[in-house]
This record gives structure tokens, C-alpha cells and sequence, in this order.
């Protein structure tokens, strides 16, 4: 698939306003951001480039500060050769080592996930992926039914099998992403894990014990009352991809109406993850 990269500079951009800008990015298709000196860098499938969409984004959230932007068509190789040079190797809370196959194995930590991070979300290298990582590693995991939604490259899922899931399902609307969850399997082992391309649509009338959900906060809102439709009674919902604040009290306002338990959260970096209980 051939990716097209926009350059967006500014040298008057706060951090906040830059995360609330990659969020609507993220809204029109963008789907990878890389930090430069002048700004940032997004990513997203060539035929989903809308200009007029983007325009019409630009026009609307940004007032405070001055921003341009450059299109450049890249290649599929390139785009692989990029995220291998950046690519580094990540622990979480002393017991999750993610690593690319091109690095050095690491048997020491409690667990260890190869990921080849290709074009697809879900190397851990976000704060959102690393905080559900952390609730996965800190949960009861053992003979439960998990469905991964917006499943990236499938990490979650996999750290899940490991911490003995006895079934998973890992959905995504991206086919680049089910490609990289078939791949990553493999990779580490995992014959429990069935990836399936779509999104709620492909989970009604199922039974799940827990549901990851790292995607966003309006997506996550959407999908929330087929998360309750499929989660048993007492079933752990685990949701990121979102900013805490307005943005964790709206989701904490949907889920409590739905039947859903606040549990607790996490935050990083003004992003968010939270853990609910359903009954």
C-alpha cells in the first residue's frame, strides 16, 4: 500500500495543542505520527488523503499558533526502512520487553513480544499502548475469552495469551493491521489469537470475559453499547486512546448508563487508560 507523509511545522505549537491536533488527524485517516524538530510528521494511506477534509480540519482547530504543511509521497520499502531506524526496543513495569526482530533477544523478563512494526499501530512505544500493556500485566488474564479492538499489530492480544488467555480475537478496520497480527503471531507463537478485519459489526452475538479497546475517544463511544452486549457479567472492560479530564469523564458517563464500573485509570502524558467493570 502506498503511504503519503505530511509534514506539519511549527514553531509555536505546545505539546497539547500538537496531541489534540494528531487526535482529529487521527478522525480523517491519519494513522502514524513522528515527532522532528519543526513539528511532526503523519502518516496515512495515500487514497484516504483528502485535502479539502484536511483543510477544513486546519481551518478549525488551529487559531493560537501558525502551522504549514508539505505532501510527500513515499514508498512502502521507505516506510519500512524509516520505522526500522526508529524503531527501539521498549520495557514495561520491569517484566515486558518489546522488541523488533532486528534487535537482540531478551529471555530474562518475565515476557518478551517480537513485534515487526511495518505501517501499523502498536509498538508500544505510545503512551496509550504502554498503559494497557501495564493494566494487562497487573490483571487476571488466565482462561479468559479477550477480544482486542483497533488491535494494531496485535500487542496487546499477545501479551495477553502470554499472561494465559485461553482465546482471543484481535479486530481491525485496516487490513495492514490483520496482515500484522497474522505476521506477529507467528512471530511469538501464539495459536490462539484469530484476527479478523472489520469493526463492532464482526463481535455481535459473541461472549467475551474482557475487551481491550486502545482506539479514540469517539469511536470508543460509539462502540460501547456493543462492548456491553458481548462482555459477560462481571467482565473487565479496558479503554485508551483518549486524554484524561473531559475526555475520561465522558467515556466514565456512557459507561456507568451502560452498566459499567469505574474501576481506575492511568494516565501519561495527558493521555489516558482506564479499567471498567460491567455489573
Amino acid at each position: 500500500m502506498k503511504y503519503t507523509a505530511v509534514n506539519f511545522v511549527s514553531a509555536d505549537i505546545e505539546e497539547w495543542q500538537k496531541d489534540l491536533l494528531i487526535a482529529e488527524l487521527g478522525d480523517i485517516g491519519f494513522d502514524t505520527f513522528e515527532d522532528n524538530e519543526d513539528g511532526f510528521v503523519g502518516y496515512i494511506p495515500s487514497s484516504n488523503l483528502d485535502i479539502q477534509a484536511l483543510e477544513t480540519l486546519l481551518l478549525a482547530q488551529v487559531s493560537d499558533y501558525q502551522l504549514d504543511y508539505t505532501v510527500n509521497d513515499i514508498e512502502e520499502q521507505n516506510w519500512n526502512t524509516l520505522w526500522e531506524s526508529d524503531f527501539n526496543p521498549i520495557l514495561v513495569d520491569d517484566a515486558c520487553y518489546v522488541r523488533a526482530t532486528f534487535h537482540e533477544a531478551k529471555p530474562a523478563y518475565d515476557y518478551e513480544i517480537v513485534i515487526d512494526p511495518k505501517m501499523s499501530f502498536g509498538t508500544g512505544h505510545h503512551q496509550t499502548t504502554s498503559m494497557m500493556l501495564s493494566f494487562v500485566l497487573a490483571n487476571d488474564f488466565e482462561g479468559k475469552r479477550v477480544l482486542d479492538m483497533g488491535c494494531g499489530t496485535g500487542i496487546l492480544a499477545i501479551l495477553a495469551t502470554k499472561r494465559g488467555a485461553a482465546s482471543l480475537v484481535a479486530v481491525d478496520y485496516d487490513s495492514i493491521c490483520v496482515d500484522s497480527v497474522e505476521e506477529n503471531k507467528q512471530l511469538n507463537n501464539i495459536t490462539n489469537l484469530e484476527s479478523r478485519l472489520g469493526s463492532k459489526d464482526v463481535i455481535v452475538g459473541e461472549k467475551y470475559d474482557v475487551i481491550l479497546a486502545n482506539i479514540n475517544r469517539n469511536i470508543l463511544l460509539d462502540q460501547l453499547d456493543t462492548y456491553a452486549s458481548v462482555l459477560e457479567m462481571g467482565g473487565q472492560l479496558y479503554l485508551s486512546g483518549f486524554y484524561e479530564g473531559d475526555d475520561l469523564n465522558i467515556l466514565k458517563d456512557k459507561c456507568d448508563a451502560i452498566g459499567f464500573s469505574f474501576q481506575e485509570m492511568k494516565s501519561m502524558d495527558s493521555w489516558c487508560a482506564a479499567k471498567f467493570v460491567k455489573g
